[in-house]
């Protein structure tokens, strides 16, 4: 994970890929409390893209909806 891109420049697929990552090094145990920490707030920051994301999709969907009922 050391050549991130900021969040805000990941796509939807990099954040999730990059997500399901921390979940299975936070599941498999055997990390620090310090990188548990650190994977779990990287987590939180993820998560967040994510649902960024998925809420810019829903506006452009709901956006079409409304001028296609025009």
């Amino acid at each position: 994970m050391s050549d991130r891109k900021p969040d805000e420049q990941l796509s939807y697929e990099q954040a999730r890929s990059e997500l399901a990552q921390v979940v299975e090094r936070l599941e498999a145990g055997g990390t620090s409390l310090e990188e548990s920490l650190a994977l779990w707030e990287r987590g939180e920051r993820l998560a967040a893209a994510c649902q960024r994301s998925l809420d810019g999709a829903r506006a452009r969907i709901d956006a079409a909806r409304s001028s296609a009922d025009a």
